[in-house]
Formats: structure tokens, C-alpha cells, sequence
């Protein structure tokens, strides 16, 4: 009787042992990449939304890029915190505000105490590796594997940080050889029993836009259509509007931004910035072989004989049209390379059975100026520059095709990743997670409006500091500093914000209203007049 016994402990034992067994291989298996979705996050820089067809076919064809509009979510109302690069990319990597994470203008350090989402993925068992431009810091934290570019880095045959510390240098096009990486990493690198957490982010279409040898002769022959405020005057802005050095008639360098030869400049008598003898003497051109030199040459030649034969015959009207032209041929140009090379990672995706369990996001670091107000650049609170693409892809999750115009910002990428990978983030993050709406449930989001605040002056561009709120249907913006000037745009009456009602008696009520909404938003941000004030005082403490 005790053998029978003992002999049916040992039975229930071994099977409880194999069970826990099961069971332990079944949370291992959930923890690998079969659970837990891989995130690609796509990011150019200075990418327009109104250069992405699946936005506006004006200008350009992306389809690649507008693939993931057509198999994702399209978002219409997608913006940046303070549009400029490195401040933009601190808080995706930090989900909060610049004031908070300490990076508000590209000059002063990144607090990297701050803990960034990459370092949690890596910390929850996701494999990490980051390629192309980051933009501040040599050593990003969170990542198994590294290749970015220094600063703002090269077009033609770059030089990129590895985690060694060393630096190697590609011969070839950055945006070719920044998804090669990519790809590589997918292909060799990749561990299959790990899910991924992949940054792949583009220099282009950043200036000075040299786009690669075959595009550049292709762009350089076509002619674009104008932006109806080309030559805006101003009238019915402020101080800001008018006193910026943006504009592409007086601020678009010659040389630098539109690819004329600076010793002809200097046979015309035409006096140049040095940056224009830098592009061509220490920058991309410079950093040309033989064998690429001779393929931009030709059309580098054509560019500046048509200058020469046909700048002096111009009014200011005309040279503001041609130097319109040579901007956006070539920044176009940098575009198209790009969305070539989308398609090369979506099609890897695809072809290797990754696609179903990825999510894949497409964006810039904030948007850009084609020509509208007759500009170019960003920093403004104005929509070209406030406003970001959004296009987001995540299969059996998002209904394919679908538009969302809630107020969303790259503050809120952070928290979506964590909690799409199951992920906690941390009580100080300051954005939300956009999953509610990525599933459909609109319910579940209750934004009405987003804040905004750009500090990076006095500068290049001289953009004055301003910080507001923009709702759906209006945009309040306070400009401050060596000015204290307000301004209200009616988005659905002006949405090309060309005349600022703030002063206007019957929109008093607004006005009052987004104000009381600002002030809780600043609160609820941690931002306030004492912070302002610091910041201007440390840019003041350095400069003398």
C-alpha cells in the first residue's frame, strides 16, 4: 500500500514539475518576439507634411511612405512641442517637454540623467539599435548597436559614431547607406527570439540638400508650382513675422543653399556669405571622389551658367521664383531618395514575414517651409512648421486606411511604444499614449489642445521666442522677450494664418478662453513666467 502510494506521489510530482516546466517555457516563448510587437520608428528630418502625397500630391509622389497610410492610420493634426531639431528628439526619446528634459534649443546640453524610452525597451528584454541622425549626444543610451552621424552629419560619403567611440566613414549617399545599416542589422544582427526596437532616422531632407548624383540632375530639370504666400508681405501679422531672416529672397544662400559655383559669384561682384565658400570648399562637395564629382559637376555647371547668363535680367520677383525653384528642386530631390529607401525596409519586412508584428511609424522632427509666407525652415508655431507627418502601421491593431485629426505631438511617442510592448512608463513622462486611438477608440481621448513653446533666440533665422496653444479650430500664440505681442489665428476661417484677429472685439471671448486654457496647460507642464525669465538669463550669461 505505501509503495502504491509513493509510487502515485512521484507521478503527480513529475507531472506538476513538467507543468511548471510548460509554463515557464510559455512565459519565456510570450517574452520573445511571438508577444510582443517589434517597433520600427522612421524619422527624417525637416520632412514637410505637404511633401508626402498621402497629405498633398501637389509637390511630390511618396509611395512608399504613403503605404503605410493606405495598410496604418493617417494623422492630420500631428505636431511638435518646439520645432527644432534636437529639442524635437529629446522629447520623443524622454516624452516630455523641452523645459523639463533640458534641451530647449540646439546649444544647450540634454540632461542625461533623464531616463529615454529606448533604455526601458532595452531593460524589458527588446533588442535595440538605432541608425542615422541623432543629432546631440556621441553616445545614446538604450542601444545594443549604434552607427549616427556627428551633428547634423554629410550627404555624400559621411562619417558615423559607433559604439566603440570611433568614428568610420561610408563612402556613398547617407540616406542609401543609413538603411543599409538598417537592413544589415535585420538581416544579420537581429536575434529572432527577441523582439526589436529599431530607430531608423534620416539627415535628409535637412539643409544644405544635396540630393544623390541621379536625382539631382533628374529635380534640377523640374519646374514646381508656387505656394500662393510666396510673397507674402506680412501685412495683418507681428513683429515676428516681419523681423524674421527666413525669407527665401533675402536669407537663401546663393552658393550654399542653390549650388552656384562661389568663384562665379565673386566674378559678378556678388558678395556672399561664408558659408557659400563652405558647402563647396570643406562641406559635401568637398567631401566628393572623383568618381561623384563627376557625375555632379555637369549639373552644378548648368546650375551656375544659367545664373550667370540670367540673375542680372531678373527683378527681385523673378530672383525670388528662381532661387524658389533651385530650393525645391533639390529638396524634393533629398525626399524622393528617401522614400526609395522606405520602401527597401518595408519590403524587407514583408519578404521575411516581419511585417504582421510590426508596428512601423513614419515621421519628421517637426514640419518645414516650402515657400508658404515665403519662407523656408521652421521654428514657428505657424502650421508648416508646428505641424509634423504622422503615418502609423500596425496590422490586426489599426483598421488600414483610416485618417485620425485629434490633437496628438511627439510628446505622446514615448508612452504609445511602452504600452504597445507592455511596457510601463514612468509617472514623469508628460505626453499619452495614442494606443486608444490607434484601436479605434476615440472615446477614450479627451485632448482638446496641445502646447508649444520655441526658444532658440537671439539665432540664426532670428525667430523671437513664443510659446501657445492650438486647438482644432484656433491657435493662440504669445511672442515675448524683446517683444510682448499676441496673436489668434481662426484655423477654419484662415487656415493659411494670414490675419491675426487678436485685436478683433468678437473674438474676445476666444481669446479669453484660450488664455485660461494656456495658463493650465503651462501648469499642468510645469512651465511658468519664472522659467522663461531663467532660460533668457542664462542665454544672456553665456553670450557675455
Amino acid at each position: 500500500m505505501f509503495k502504491k502510494q509513493f509510487f502515485a506521489f512521484i507521478l503527480i510530482l513529475c507531472a506538476t514539475i513538467s507543468c511548471k516546466n510548460v509554463d515557464a517555457e510559455k512565459d519565456k516563448e510570450d517574452a520573445t518576439n511571438t508577444g510582443r510587437p517589434n517597433i520600427l520608428f522612421i524619422m527624417s528630418d525637416d520632412h514637410a507634411y505637404q511633401a508626402i502625397s498621402a497629405y498633398d500630391s501637389t509637390l511630390i509622389r511618396t509611395p512608399n511612405i504613403d503605404r503605410l497610410a493606405k495598410e496604418g492610420m493617417l494623422f492630420t493634426n500631428a505636431s511638435v512641442t518646439n520645432s527644432i531639431c534636437a529639442p524635437s528628439r529629446a522629447t520623443i526619446l524622454t516624452g516630455k517637454h523641452t523645459h523639463i528634459n533640458g534641451k530647449i534649443d540646439n546649444l544647450t546640453p540634454f540632461d542625461t540623467t533623464q531616463v529615454t524610452f529606448p533604455q526601458l525597451f532595452q531593460k524589458a528584454g527588446y533588442q535595440t539599435a538605432m541608425f542615422g541622425k541623432l543629432h546631440f549626444g556621441n553616445s545614446p543610451k538604450g542601444f545594443d548597436e549604434f552607427k549616427i552621424v556627428p551633428g547634423q552629419g554629410s550627404y555624400i560619403n559621411p562619417d558615423f559614431i559607433t559604439p566603440k567611440g570611433d568614428t568610420i566613414q561610408k563612402t556613398g549617399y547617407a540616406t542609401d547607406i543609413i538603411t543599409d545599416f538598417t537592413l544589415d542589422w535585420l538581416d544579420t544582427k537581429r536575434n529572432p527570439e527577441k523582439p526589436f526596437l529599431m530607430l531608423y532616422l534620416h539627415k535628409a531632407p535637412h539643409r544644405a540638400w544635396w540630393p544623390n548624383a541621379e536625382k539631382f540632375k533628374t529635380f534640377s530639370k523640374r519646374k514646381f508650382p508656387e505656394p500662393e504666400s510666396l510673397f507674402d508681405d506680412y501685412t495683418n501679422r507681428g513683429t515676428a513675422a516681419k523681423t524674421a531672416e527666413m525669407n527665401i529672397y533675402k536669407h537663401m544662400l546663393l552658393s550654399y543653399d542653390c549650388k552656384v559655383l562661389p568663384e562665379t559669384l565673386s566674378e559678378m561682384g556678388i558678395a556672399t556669405d561664408p558659408r557659400n565658400e563652405r558647402l563647396f570648399n570643406g562641406g559635401d562637395f568637398y567631401r566628393m571622389n572623383p568618381e561623384q564629382l563627376q557625375l555632379y559637376k555637369p549639373v552644378v555647371d548648368s546650375i551656375t551658367n544659367h545664373f550667370r547668363e540670367n540673375w542680372p535680367k531678373m527683378n527681385e520677383q523673378e530672383k525670388s521664383r528662381w532661387k524658389y525653384q533651385r530650393y525645391i528642386q533639390d529638396y524634393l530631390a533629398c525626399i524622393s531618395s528617401v522614400d526609395d529607401n522606405v520602401g527597401r525596409v518595408l519590403d524587407y519586412l514583408d519578404e521575411n514575414d516581419l511585417a504582421k508584428n510590426t508596428i512601423v511609424v513614419y515621421t519628421s522632427d517637426q514640419g518645414f517651409y516650402l515657400g508658404e509666407h515665403g519662407w523656408f525652415d521652421k521654428r514657428f508655431m505657424y502650421n508648416e512648421s508646428f505641424k509634423t507627418p504622422l503615418l502609423i502601421k500596425w496590422p490586426n491593431e489599426i483598421k488600414p486606411g483610416t485618417t485620425s485629426d485629434e490633437m496628438v505631438q511627439n510628446l505622446d511617442f514615448a508612452q504609445t511604444f511602452l504600452e504597445a510592448a507592455g511596457i510601463m512608463a514612468p509617472e514623469d513622462m508628460q505626453g499619452e499614449s495614442l494606443v486608444p486611438l490607434l484601436k479605434g477608440n476615440t472615446q477614450a481621448w479627451n485632448r482638446d489642445g496641445v502646447y508649444y513653446h520655441y526658444y532658440e533666440y537671439p539665432a540664426e533665422h532670428a525667430v523671437k521666442r513664443h510659446y501657445g496653444i492650438a486647438t482644432k479650430t484656433h491657435k493662440l500664440i504669445h511672442f515675448y522677450h524683446d517683444v510682448d505681442e499676441w496673436e489668434l489665428y481662426d484655423l477654419e476661417k484662415d487656415p493659411n494664418e494670414m490675419n491675426n484677429v487678436y485685436a478683433d472685439p468678437t473674438y474676445s471671448s476666444v481669446v479669453d478662453q484660450l488664455k485660461k486654457e494656456l495658463d493650465e496647460l503651462r501648469k499642468k507642464y510645469k512651465d511658468s513666467p519664472e522659467l522663461d525669465q531663467k532660460f533668457i538669463d542664462s542665454y544672456n550669461k553665456k553670450k557675455s
